[in-house]
């Protein structure tokens, strides 16, 4: 394939995983894709375990990483901002909220234990720490979501070589991203899980591709429920360079996710994928639940405190939904929840996600060969 993005990587279809999962993205690259493992909840030591295993289970072939350094966060510009300090900021209205809610389904509300100096969530400082031990193995990506990367980021990846990527959900975003200087876009529409804008897929790539034509020549990603080959074609013929996935690689046997949640998956519809705040404190695109609604819909709601905060609030929340739920806590089941784009209702079993890379090659091909035979008629 004559994809820009096959050069720039190094891999032979253009089709990037990002996961939190390091299995995925082993499995992924293996397979002829390119995984991309997501950074941003591990320290500096556990990073470097993970890029380790990956290095060991990857056979030679290319993948990536992607941390997350929110531009707008309340904590901006604050120095040293650790998880306690966040805890001692959230209204003892919100933990009473939270608390009082998890007891109607059984389930026990229990505070982490952190230790006094741990960095706040999508933390800056954290976040360049972690491209350093990253920059000690094989990556060919790094990739930012959540604003303009800052510029000692793009600078890291000039000094070694490899191309900066930034997510974008906005024609406006894309512009400011491609004046900083990064390599690759991924244009992600609102049907993407986790942090999303409100402009569909369908339009948000070519309003991107039009919009910096005459600026820069940067390859762009399309993201945002594309599940199948034939979307990701699709989108390619859009004039996208690949495409970027993340809510397919859920329902594989290797996700980190629980077998409770791939199960809500399978039965769940695109209208189960929903946008809300009770989770981060920005609209993300999570699967419905009691949780969504008790933050979202009840008179009651106190309301979603702002990022990092309303993470403090859900860290402990959602360690205790999925434990009850593990446990056999039938009412615990209709709480769980996690990050999942529109594209869950073409969900239809669990699979490994060498088949799932394989599918989409074969879907490409099939709807490649469709366009070509429409043309020669």
């Amino acid at each position: 394939m004559k994809s820009p993005i096959c050069d720039m990587l190094g891999i032979e279809f253009p089709l990037l995983a990002f996961s939190h999962c390091r299995d995925v993205v082993a499995a992924v690259s293996r397979a002829g894709g390119f995984g991309v493992l997501g950074a941003t909840v591990h320290t500096p030591d556990t990073l470097e375990r993970e890029l380790k295993w990956i290095d060991e289970h990857v056979d030679g072939k290319p993948y990536g990483i992607d941390v997350l350094i929110p531009e707008n966060i309340s904590t901006a510009g604050e120095k040293d901002v650790t998880w306690k300090s966040l805890e001692a900021r959230v209204p003892q209205e919100h933990r009473a909220y939270t608390r009082d809610l998890l007891m109607k389904y059984d389930i026990e509300l229990t505070t982490s234990d952190v230790a006094d100096n741990q960095p706040q969530p999508f933390d800056a400082k954290t976040a360049l720490q972690l491209l350093e031990v990253s920059f000690n193995h094989p990556i060919r990506l790094i990739a930012n979501a959540l604003g303009v990367p800052p510029k000692a980021m793009i600078e890291m990846g000039r000094k070694h070589g490899v191309p900066v990527a930034a997510l974008v959900g906005a024609k406006e975003h894309a512009l400011r991203q491609v004046a900083a200087g990064v390599d690759i876009l991924v244009v992600q529409g609102t049907e993407a899980g986790g942090h999303c804008g409100e402009v569909s897929t369908l339009v948000l790539v070519p309003e991107v591709i039009k919009a910096i034509k005459n600026i820069r020549d940067v390859p762009v990603l399309a993201a945002g429920g594309i599940m199948t080959g034939r979307q990701m074609a699709a989108c390619m013929a859009m004039g996208a360079a690949g495409a970027w996935t993340g809510s397919v690689w859920l329902a594989t046997v290797e996700a980190e996710t629980t077998e409770i949640f791939r199960e809500k998956m399978i039965a769940a519809s695109s209208r189960d994928a929903i946008r809300s705040k009770g989770r981060t404190g920005k609209p993300a695109r999570q699967l419905r639940s009691v949780w969504t609604d008790a933050w979202d819909r009840a008179p009651e709601s106190p309301g979603a405190l702002p990022m990092p905060l309303q993470s403090v609030i859900s860290r402990d929340a959602f360690n205790a939904i999925d434990r009850a739920a593990a446990s056999g806590n039938a009412k615990a089941r209709d709480l769980v929840s996690y990050f999942v784009g529109q594209g869950v209702g073409l969900i239809d079993s669990v699979k490994s996600a060498g088949a799932v890379v394989q599918e989409f090659k074969e879907e490409f091909a099939e709807a490649v060969e469709h366009m070509n035979a429409l043309v020669a008629e």
